[in-house]
């Protein structure tokens, strides 16, 4: 799925990134807040983020969100490990 939002000129220099980086940054914070807000799992957080879900772990780290790993993320690396 494709969004497209106006951004106010300079929004580059004040998140720090170049523009073709923006998407990228964006998509990153979006991930971050929907996951801090438990709107969405660690996988879906990773997925929105274009991300390896031990890279989103680490960012969430970085930023001080607490990792919510419950039963459902516990089956999720259960089917994935094949176990």
């Amino acid at each position: 799925m494709q969004a497209t939002i106006e951004m106010p000129p300079g929004i580059t220099t004040c998140c720090r990134v170049k523009k073709e980086e923006l998407a990228p940054f964006l998509k990153k914070k979006i991930a971050i807040e929907l996951y801090r807000e438990g709107a969405v799992s660690l996988g879906k957080a990773s997925e929105i983020a274009g991300l390896e879900r031990i890279d989103m772990m680490d960012i969430l780290r970085q930023m001080k969100v607490p990792i919510q790993y419950g039963v459902e993320e516990l089956k999720e690396d259960i089917k994935t490990l094949g176990i």
